[in-house]
């Protein structure tokens, strides 16, 4: 396939459709069911380890080990899935992620699960993640033509935020059927394993290879071809500066969830039960962002989506900053919730028409690691300036960067794309 680099991707054929294309339905399937499995047992991680130790610390530091492989693994996985099988690698994701989890309630079991397994469990799943994730994105132009693309991503967004919303009430519907906490958590991790090998199953019987044919056997190191990837996202002008507002993105928007706790409880007075709902309402928006994102992203220029929609998030920040009421917490929620994926579909679909498919998994990974990279230095941040000047104005210093962010990519030829 051909990859495009107009700045748009050229409209879909009439009757094309992705209902059309058995693959991609195989993949999206597999993926939805996968991820509605991790959204219940992302749920049990935390129950099980404070039922076990009752320590706040070690559910947040078990947590943590689900996020270290993004550090340690991103930019090595990329090089290695431009060499790799590409499908064969995310078999053996869902297979490693259906061992890891359905080993907890085995262990459970024989009396032998410990935290140290759990930790170990937390860290495959994560490593497993980082490889899965990044081979997939590589795949999507393979296996739809390219102009399903943000169709394909969309529809990716639109599980995603289903899961988001209907998972953590599953979650909790099948934990409260064991008599315990912890009976409840293995059932949990059971049903999220099986959700893996549903997953691997589906992708087992996909016939479109998910790369371009490699005649030659790249005879570059590790480190070298780390290295080409890094060099071509910098010389690469548009990739080099959506590179830099996803920086900003995950910076500024990383503590936002923690200010506007602090906020609602302090200076709104709302309860846990007041806050959850806040959330949930808010939450919704992201629901809608999915389902339109695929047909604005093929109508409205690239540029404008991702200015538009980072100037957005950035006035529902401020929102949040300004608010006097619940409404207007849920208002800014549902602003940030819907921008979020129109603007996720976006970056993707651009980045992915500018990407030689020899480099997707390299280039792709970056932008894993410096979305993902840049959230722990942004919540540090946001935490020192909790304690000092309060959540409005964490809230505030927020919306002036996303709002200085959009401002400097506007300047650049990305917004007239």
């Amino acid at each position: 396939m051909t990859m495009t680099t107009e700045n748009n991707l050229p409209p879909p054929e009439p009757g094309m459709a992705l209902w059309h294309h058995r693959d991609f339905l195989l993949l999206w399937s597999g993926q939805a069911i996968s991820i509605l499995g991790t959204s219940v047992s992302t749920l049990a991680l935390p129950l099980l380890v404070l039922a076990l130790t009752h320590s706040p610390t070690q559910a947040g530091f078990i947590a943590a080990a689900q996020t270290i492989p993004y550090v340690l693994f991103s930019l090595p996985a990329g090089a290695l899935l431009d060499r790799w099988n590409r499908k064969t690698v995310m078999i053996l994701c869902d297979t490693a992620r259906l061992l890891a989890y359905g080993s907890v309630p085995l262990a459970y079991l024989l009396g032998h699960l410990f935290l140290l397994h759990l930790y170990l469990v937390a860290f495959v799943s994560g490593t497993a993640f980082v490889f899965f994730n990044s081979a997939q994105i590589a795949a999507l132009p393979r296996v739809v033509p390219f102009a399903l693309v943000p169709r394909a991503a969309a529809w990716n967004a639109s599980a995603k935020s289903a899961a988001t919303l209907i998972g953590p009430g599953l979650g909790g519907f099948i934990i409260s059927l064991a008599r315990t906490i912890v009976g409840g958590t293995m059932l949990a991790y059971l049903l999220d394993g099986i959700s893996y090998a549903v997953s691997a199953l589906s992708l087992s019987v996909i016939h479109l290879p998910f790369q371009e044919e490699r005649p030659a056997v790249d005879q570059s190191s590790l480190r070298e071809a780390i290295v080409q990837g890094l060099r071509f996202l910098w010389s690469h002008q548009r990739l080099r500066m959506l590179a830099l507002l996803i920086v900003c993105i995950g910076f500024f928007s990383s503590s936002g969830d923690l200010a506007l706790i602090v906020l609602a409880q302090q200076h709104l007075h709302a309860d846990a039960r007041l806050i959850g709902l806040i959330f949930s309402i808010g939450s919704v928006g992201g629901l809608v962002g999915s389902l339109v994102a695929g047909p604005i992203t093929t109508r409205v220029p690239f540029g404008r989506i991702l200015t538009g929609t980072t100037f957005a998030e950035a006035f529902a920040v401020g929102l949040l900053a300004a608010a006097i009421s619940p409404i207007m917490l849920i208002l800014g929620l549902a602003i940030i919730s819907l921008a979020i994926p129109v603007f996720g579909v976006t970056q993707l679909s651009y980045r992915l028409s500018l990407i030689p498919d020899t480099m997707q998994g390299r280039l792709n990974s970056v932008f894993d690691l410096l979305f993902f990279g840049s959230q722990p230095l942004g919540v540090a941040v946001g935490g020192l300036l909790l304690g000092v000047a309060g959540p409005r104005i964490v809230l505030a210093s927020m919306a002036l960067g996303l709002t200085l962010a959009a401002l400097a990519v506007g300047l650049t030829e990305i917004s007239k794309q």
